[in-house]
Formats: C-alpha cells, sequence, structure tokens
C-alpha cells in the first residue's frame, strides 16, 4: 500500500511541480508537494475503509487538469489503448461499432474486411455473452473492453439473431486499424473526392494514394472533405497541404512561453499537383489539424473552403512519457496560420474560476490578409468561403433515430431482401415498405413535442400571468392543435426525409461504409456546392482573387 502511494504521489508531484513552475514561486512549489503527500499520508492511516490510491491519484489529476483546458490530459497506464487509437487509429479488436438498445449491446456496424464481419457477425446481432461472461445489463463500455484484446487473440460471442436464432460466433481479435480515409472516388466525370476522419501517422500517406488515384481515373477537380474531422498530429497537416502547394512554403508557426517550442512549419517535399482546382468542406466538428489545413489553404489561395465556420481550436498539444507506462498531453503553444492569424475560439486562459470560458470578443478580432489579399479573421475558427446552411431534421426523424426504430427496421429489411434491388446511391425505399415501417414507429409508444408546441406552452403561462390567457384561449387551442406532434399525421409531412435516413441504414447493411457515403452524396447540399463552385473555373477564381 505505501509503495503504491509513493507511487502515486510521485506523478502527482510532477504535475504540481510543473504547475508551480508556471508560478515562479518555489515557496508554492515545496509548499504543494509536502501539502500533497501529508495528504495520502493522512488517508491511508485514519480514513474509515481502506482507500485506492491509484483511483484517487488519477481522480485528483484530472481535476487539477480540468482547471486548465480540454486537451491537456492524463494517460494513466491502464490508458494506453486510448492514446494508441488516438495517434495511430490501431487497437486491437474485431472491427465493429456497437450500440447500446435497452438491456443489451447489439452489434451496429462491422467495418468491411475486418474480424467481426469475415467472422459473419451482422449489423443488429444482440450481444448475449463473451467468452461466457453474461452481457446484460452492462455498459456499452465494458462490452466495448470485452472485445478488445491483442492481435491473435480469441473470443466467443454468442448473439441472438434477428430476434429468433441463438449463435454463438468464434472471433479472431486483429489489429484494427481505423482508416484516416475511409472513402475516396468520383462525383462524377471530373470531381474526385476525399473524406479524411482524422490526422494519425498515416494521413498524408493515405490522402496522398487516394489523390494518385483518382487522378488516375481522371479526376480533373477535386474536393477534401474535412467535416467532423477533429484533427490530430500536426505534422501530418504540414504534409497534406504540401500535396498541394510548392516546397519550402510556410503553412503553420506555433509560439509557445517556453521559447524552444516556438517553431516555424514549412512544406519540405515537391507537391503532387499545384494547379488542380480544389474545395474544402468543413463544419462545427472540423478542428485543429483540420483547421490548419484549411487555413493554409485558406491564407495561400490554393483552395475555396466550403460549409461552415470551423469550431476554433488554434491550440497546439505535446505528449510526454512518465514514470509507471502512463502519459501527460499538455497544450504547449497556439498556432498561427501563414497571415498571422490564430483561429483559437475560447479563452481559457483568462476566465474567472468556475466560470465556463469565453469566446474572444470581438473588439479583440483582427482581420487578416490573404496571399491575394483578401480578408480573413481570427479568434473564430476558420470561415468559410461560401456557406452552406446547416440542415436540420424535424423532432420526429431525430425522435426515430434516436429510439432506435431506424436501426430495427434496417435490421428487419436485411433479413427479408437477401439482396438490395439497386447499387448504393440508387437504392429508394418502396412506398409499401415506407407503410411497413410507418405502422412499426406507430405501434411504438414514444412521444415528442415540437419547438413551436414549446414555445405556445411558454406563451401560454406568460399570458395568464399577464391575466390575457382569458381573452385569448380560442385562438390559442386552435395554434396549439396545429402544432401538437400526431406521429400519423408528421411520418407523412416529414416522410421524404425519413426515407432518407431509413435508405442511408438499409444500405450501409448491404454495403457497409462505402456504400453509406456513397448513398449520403444523393442529399448533401455540401457535395452540390462544390460541385457547383467547380464546375464554373470563372466563379472559383474570382472567389480567390487570381
Amino acid at each position: 500500500m505505501i509503495r503504491q502511494i509513493k507511487k502515486t504521489g510521485l506523478v502527482l508531484l510532477f504535475l504540481v511541480t510543473l504547475t508551480a513552475r508556471a508560478q515562479s514561486n518555489g515557496f508554492e512549489l515545496v509548499k504543494s508537494m509536502e501539502l500533497m503527500d501529508m495528504i495520502y499520508q493522512n488517508l491511508e492511516m485514519y480514513f474509515v475503509d481502506e482507500i485506492k490510491p491509484g483511483k484517487m491519484s488519477k481522480d485528483a489529476i484530472d481535476a487539477m487538469l480540468r482547471g486548465l483546458d480540454p486537451y491537456t490530459v492524463y494517460y494513466h497506464e491502464s490508458n494506453m489503448e486510448d492514446y494508441k487509437l488516438m495517434t495511430t487509429g490501431e487497437y486491437g479488436g474485431i472491427g465493429a461499432l456497437i450500440r447500446k438498445m435497452g438491456e443489451y449491446t447489439y452489434i451496429a456496424e462491422p467495418y468491411e474486411g475486418n474480424p467481426a464481419q469475415k467472422a459473419g457477425l451482422l449489423a443488429g446481432d444482440k450481444i448475449l455473452s463473451i467468452d461466457g461472461k453474461d452481457m446484460r445489463n452492462k455498459p456499452s463500455d465494458e462490452v466495448s473492453s470485452s472485445l478488445k484484446g491483442p492481435k491473435g487473440s480469441s473470443i466467443e460471442i454468442k448473439v441472438l439473431r434477428n430476434e429468433k436464432e441463438t449463435l454463438t460466433i468464434p472471433v479472431a481479435r486483429d489489429e484494427i486499424k481505423l482508416p484516416d480515409v475511409p472513402y475516396s472516388g468520383m462525383l462524377d466525370s471530373r470531381v474526385g473526392y476525399i473524406k479524411l476522419n482524422s490526422f494519425t501517422q498515416t494521413a498524408s500517406a493515405d490522402v496522398r494514394k487516394a489523390l494518385l488515384e483518382l487522378k488516375e481515373k481522371g479526376a480533373q477537380e477535386m474536393v477534401l472533405d474535412l467535416r467532423g474531422n477533429g484533427g490530430g498530429l500536426l505534422i501530418e497537416a504540414v504534409r497534406i497541404v504540401n500535396l498541394f502547394v510548392k516546397k519550402g512554403q510556410l503553412v503553420v508557426t506555433t509560439k509557445a512561453r517556453v521559447k524552444e517550442e516556438n517553431r516555424v512549419y514549412k512544406t519540405m517535399d515537391e507537391p503532387v499537383d499545384l494547379e488542380i482546382p480544389l474545395v474544402v468542406l468543413i463544419d462545427d466538428g472540423s478542428a485543429s489539424a483540420s483547421e490548419i489545413v484549411a487555413g493554409s489553404l485558406q491564407d495561400l489561395d490554393r483552395a475555396v473552403i466550403v460549409g461552415n465556420t470551423s469550431f476554433g481550436k488554434g491550440l497546439v498539444q505535446r505528449t510526454y512519457d512518465l514514470k509507471y507506462g502512463s502519459k501527460l498531453k499538455i497544450t504547449i503553444a497556439k498556432y498561427y496560420t501563414p497571415s498571422g492569424r490564430c483561429v483559437q475560439k475560447l479563452e481559457y486562459y483568462e476566465k474567472p474560476e468556475d466560470e465556463r470560458p469565453k469566446e474572444i470578443p470581438d473588439s479583440l478580432i483582427k482581420i487578416f490578409k490573404t496571399q491575394n489579399g483578401r480578408d480573413v479573421i481570427d479568434g473564430r475558427g476558420i470561415e468559410p468561403d461560401i456557406k452552406v446552411d446547416e440542415r436540420e431534421f424535424s423532432r420526429l426523424t431525430v425522435m426515430l433515430f434516436a429510439k432506435n426504430l431506424v436501426f430495427n427496421y434496417a435490421t428487419d429489411y436485411y433479413f427479408k431482401h437477401p439482396t438490395l434491388p439497386a447499387p448504393a446511391g440508387q437504392f429508394t425505399l418502396s412506398d409499401a415498405d415506407y407503410a411497413e415501417f410507418k405502422a412499426m414507429a406507430l405501434r411504438d409508444t414514444f412521444n415528442y413535442t415540437t419547438a413551436s408546441e414549446e414555445m405556445l406552452l411558454k406563451m401560454k403561462k406568460t399570458a395568464e400571468d399577464e391575466g390575457y390567457y382569458t381573452d385569448m384561449k380560442a385562438e390559442y387551442d386552435i395554434l396549439l392543435s396545429k402544432v401538437t406532434p400526431s406521429k400519423e399525421r408528421d411520418l407523412e409531412k416529414f416522410k421524404p426525409e425519413i426515407k432518407e435516413v431509413l435508405e442511408n441504414e438499409i444500405v450501409s447493411r448491404y454495403y457497409y461504409q462505402k456504400g453509406r457515403a456513397e448513398d449520403a452524396f444523393r442529399n448533401d447540399e455540401y457535395i452540390f456546392k462544390s460541385k457547383e463552385v467547380l464546375g464554373n473555373l470563372k466563379s472559383y477564381n474570382t472567389i480567390l482573387k487570381k
């Protein structure tokens, strides 16, 4: 026990040292170290129950780091699999998404070509047990941990399929690599498309390979999709920018409190293509390395940015090895794109204690110039050159998805139809099939409200408080009747978007992730806008002031 406490104390003292050094106060450093050590000793000797120093230290460290920013993180030795997944996109397991539904966890989507799919596991399989261990009422993270393990090890997964057949399926685990580029292909005879999901150690190589393959297929314009990409390794962002800009070009600069971390990153290789018209797609989920790519290409007037304002993370992290197999990821610097702007949106370091970080005020926002003289700003993420209105689904559609009705119907459809009557991107759910789904949805007991109904109910309360409700009751009741949800009515009203969601889920049962992506293109406003921009070279050049 004492050895464990000393081990725990060393990690904490290291972190306290970092904090205290930042204050440049020797007395505070010694005081903090002594107090932490004394607290642990007293707890070990006098607390009513036996303490768990390992868990206590992890909780204490996490709480301390939360006071800095969300990106400074301690990785305990038991969390190394998470760290490995973050940096390499790899983990040992079966290769499948899972979803908790009621008492059990289900296979939601096997990755094509990975152990789960090869062994015959299907989306919709209910996981009853893993290696004989009952999975009923187990949280999904516990089920996930049970599925993971070293490459070459085997597990037996007992599943209930289609609520009819119980199967025990042996699966040999493998090293699962989540692809940085889950999909690339031609949108039409001229436009190539690359979806980049993350910036692990293979990201630039994967993008380069996809780019070259698409050019061989005749791509004369290119779309790089960074939507939902939360970032990763900075150097991979630099290498991806390098595919489209000349060697020796400044891409990003980092500025830190420690002078040694002030660095300049330039492209180091010959580009793949300096001329191909390029559109980069971003949204509010595009962050960090995604913003370096989008921001640099925008500053250099090398690409038209389409979509919505990005997340706004202009901070750089570095990971340091600690003792006992643990690691510490620390925010060490801010990064700046070629024009000199930092896209960081929230200020974590000047906020009052116990308050949420606030956006940098408009009065401090500065204007910078791109290479061709276009205005761009800092402190707000990357603002697109062409904005796409965010699409919002109806509350009914969201509820149908959240309550797993879409998922369950797709599972039922798969077992009734051994093959899909059309390739991905062309499949359309028939009216008879939709009527079947509608009947299933009407049998379900879920309830939902509309935003209009909620606003009317608030208005009623205000009107009652002010004494107006009696005079307006008749008109109010008429309005309320029009916005109060009716599942049967709304299943018809929102039929087009509900069918769209159903079709995408059904297609994934037959064509996996690739098919899901190709199906989504049919209704993707970002893609429509990209093709429109790339289809008019004069307009494209005008945007970039060429």
